[in-house]
């Protein structure tokens, strides 16, 4: 099938790109897209199997050059912004990964994530407050940015006068995970890379000095101290838990993936239930009892990651197809969460929706390791909206942002 529904560059199919993800699932399993040559792959079912083949990774540099992968290196301008990414968790493959995530996921277990849990209600709590108190606004702006943006910062460890820096260096390297960047998106990538990596290379330093007492950063450097002094008094040569590159990369990564998601979650559920009056309508009079299945089915709706990138590590048969190594498989997630195999009426907003298996989270070794953290997140803003914004109704038509992977709204203008 020629996929031409796939028009990820146009504005309107970023808009609204369900009618052609259905019109995918129909063609077949799996379709070839020329402009990227991947492989584009919209089933549930389907997307869930892949995410868990070993036989596909994020990355394939632990085990081929890019020669031997049949890839061309990227340019060498690009090198700050793949030297920062590359050395996170979500592109990194067994062993590295599961060493770094071994270290992190101490930060986002449900006891530490439960600990956090009043922190975020204060801080979700005061920018509704300040929302509520102006009249409405842009919903992204003044409360889906600052609250995940806030929370990660918190468990970084980020001083407060320096968090404003954050968001602005997270969207301009986001920027590079669309399908075709181009060189000005590339260009401000790597500027941020640049001036990000600086600054927490600075900040780690800092910390060596003066440790804090409870933030991430700190955590992962006492770790990595300890791992190097145990080798020692051994008599061996322990190898060190994390780098310094390590550890950047990682406290990069755990912002963008952080409050990307959440961002655009809060604002494209919002907006869906602006949609929806019934839906919303129903919220509002048992927020409590159906808040947990309703951020589900939010996640679900108008998933914020639409798609998920996996390299071919060794020839597989699929679908009828073979896929040689070096080829590169685009999981469809908004495909698949709209696929009527697996949902019942899965183009409808239903708050109830008790089975839901969404896959916005990912699945396999690289399933999303703030989960937790997101849901108190989301818990926390929709549930203090509701409360005390009643009344909230949209000022103006939103404009969808230029992205297709990470989807999500320009503004949100509402008002009470």
């Amino acid at each position: 099938m020629d996929p031409t529904p796939f028009r990820p560059a146009e504005r309107d199919f970023i808009a609204n790109p369900y009618p052609a993800y259905a019109e995918l699932r129909a063609g077949g399993r799996i379709h070839h897209y020329p402009p990227t040559g991947q492989w584009l792959i919209p089933h549930h079912a389907d997307v869930r199997t892949l995410l868990r083949d070993r036989r596909l990774g994020r990355t394939y540099q632990h085990r081929f050059t890019h020669a031997e992968f049949g890839r061309t290196p990227p340019p060498p301008a690009h090198e700050p912004f793949h030297t920062l990414n590359d050395g996170g968790m979500l592109d990194l493959e067994p062993p590295d990964h599961t060493r770094i995530r071994r270290l992190v996921s101490q930060a986002f277990n449900p006891r530490t994530v439960e600990r956090l849990a009043p922190t975020v209600r204060r801080l979700a709590a005061r920018l509704v407050d300040d929302f509520r108190a102006a009249g409405g606004g842009d919903l992204v702006a003044e409360v889906a940015e600052p609250l995940p943006v806030a929370v990660i910062a918190e468990i970084l460890g980020i001083p407060d006068a320096d968090r404003h820096l954050l968001r602005p260096w997270s969207a301009a390297i986001c920027g590079m995970y669309e399908l075709d960047p181009g060189e000005e998106a590339a260009a401000r990538a790597v500027r941020a890379s640049v001036e990000f990596t600086e600054y927490l290379r600075e900040l780690i330093a800092e910390r060596r000095k003066k440790p804090g007492r409870d933030d991430l950063i700190s955590a992962l450097i006492a770790a990595h101290d300890e791992e190097g002094e145990e080798g020692e008094e051994g008599g061996g040569t322990s190898p060190r838990r994390l780098t310094e590159q390590e550890m950047i990369s990682t406290c990069v990564l755990l912002l963008n993936a952080g409050h990307e998601a959440t961002v655009n979650t809060t604002a494209n559920g919002w907006y869906a239930l602006l949609r929806n009056p019934a839906q919303l309508a129903a919220l509002r009079a048992a927020p409590e009892a159906l808040l947990p299945t309703a951020i589900e089915e939010l996640m679900r709706y108008d998933t914020p990651l639409q798609l998920f990138e996996r390299w071919v590590l060794e020839d597989i048969e699929f679908a009828g197809q073979t896929l040689p190594r070096g080829s590169e498989v685009a999981l469809l997630f908004g495909s698949a969460n709209r696929d009527p195999a697996r949902f019942a009426d899965p183009d409808a907003l239903d708050l109830t929706r008790a089975d839901n298996p969404h896959i916005s989270f990912g699945a396999g070794i690289h399933y999303c390791l703030g989960a937790p953290l997101a849901r108190l997140e989301l818990h926390a803003s929709f549930g203090e909206l509701l409360g005390k914004m009643p009344g909230l109704r949209l000022a103006a038509e939103p404009e969808w942002g230029p992205g297709f992977v990470i989807r999500g709204l320009k503004e949100l203008r509402v008002e009470c």
